[in-house]
């Protein structure tokens, strides 16, 4: 398996990360367990998940990172694992943000829930514009030397305030954020090429976008109003049935069928062809969608494939 290093760190990915929003939702324990297993066997290590998964289920915040602490207590595995999670999300109670003070109790609670002694990928789950960026890199800086934390990220950044960041740690001598996470995709391409995409170029920063499958639209299974009961998150794609949806499917079966593959394994492989992207993120729900998204990491895509599949999704 290709490993990639993530920004200037010494972590080391595979070009798919596994996505762990579903584990306590809409993955139960023993399927994710099975989801977990099959990943980490099949040659891949980086899954990312975050404090406050799942809050919108009666499990509550918490869940998923629970769900990987008990796949890690059981399996043994945690060692081949790079294990990557977020906080600063509204976790109830006003517990939110990037202040010092939160960051200590939100470390310890998520070592808690996943059973073990360090995170390998800390990650700033947005940015929290009434803490000074000083004080949060100070606090992680802290961490990271504490032995808690390994390497720390951000997510859903903007260029300027990711620029910033970087800013702040190299003149404090601060442990600096070595990936970012965006929302990005071949529907979703506007947030992030530009400015964000050249600033994590320019300075070495890994990327690990979320959402890569746009909620499941682009795997060619929203193609009707009557799709959108086929799943929990149908009703979030309707905004993406439009002209320029359809399009981007279009050319994702074009070339899926060139190359014997699912639209899923073509729209990832996109993503991992883009300049300085590092792996995305995408989660299944059963091991056949997790066999699925796993070939992706095995397919190239040809120059044609590429620009048929930039001018079809072009903004």
């Amino acid at each position: 398996m290709e490993l990639r290093r993530l920004g200037k760190s010494e972590l080391e990915i595979a070009p798919l990360v596994l996505g762990g929003n579903v584990f306590g939702w809409t993955a139960d324990e023993k399927t994710s367990f099975a989801i977990l297993d099959a990943f980490v066997d099949g040659g891949f290590n980086a899954i990312d998940t975050a404090d406050v998964y799942a809050a919108w289920t009666p499990a509550g915040a918490g869940a998923s990172e629970t769900v990987l602490g008990a796949w890690f207590k059981q399996s043994g595995k945690r060692d081949k694992v790079v294990l990557a999670t977020k906080l600063g999300m509204e976790m109830g109670e006003g517990k939110k943000g990037l202040s010092a003070a939160y960051m200590v109790e939100a470390v310890e609670a998520s070592l808690k829930r996943l059973q073990t002694d360090r995170i390998d990928l800390y990650q700033s789950h947005r940015d929290d514009p009434d803490t000074p960026l000083e004080e949060t890199a100070e606090a992680f800086d802290r961490l990271v030397k504490a032995g808690k934390v390994r390497v720390i990220g951000s997510s859903n950044f903007s260029a300027e305030r990711l620029k910033e960041a970087l800013d702040v740690s190299e003149r404090g001598g601060y442990a600096r954020y070595n990936s970012e996470q965006p929302l990005y995709n071949l529907y979703a391409r506007g947030g992030f090429e530009g400015a964000l995409q050249q600033t994590c170029i320019d300075n070495e920063v890994g990327v690990i976008p979320f959402s890569s499958l746009a909620s499941g639209f682009l795997t060619g299974k929203y193609r009707t109003e009557a799709d959108l009961s086929k799943s929990p998150r149908g009703r979030g794609v309707k905004r993406m049935m439009d002209e320029r949806g359809m399009r981007i499917l279009a050319a994702l079966d074009q070339v899926s069928a060139g190359k014997s593959a699912s639209q899923a394994q073509v729209a990832l492989a996109w993503v991992m062809a883009q300049p300085g992207l590092t792996g995305p993120i995408a989660s299944a729900t059963s091991l056949e969608q997790l066999d699925e998204l796993m070939g992706s990491a095995r397919m190239k895509l040809t120059a044609e494939d590429l620009a048929l599949l930039d001018k079809a999704s072009a903004p």
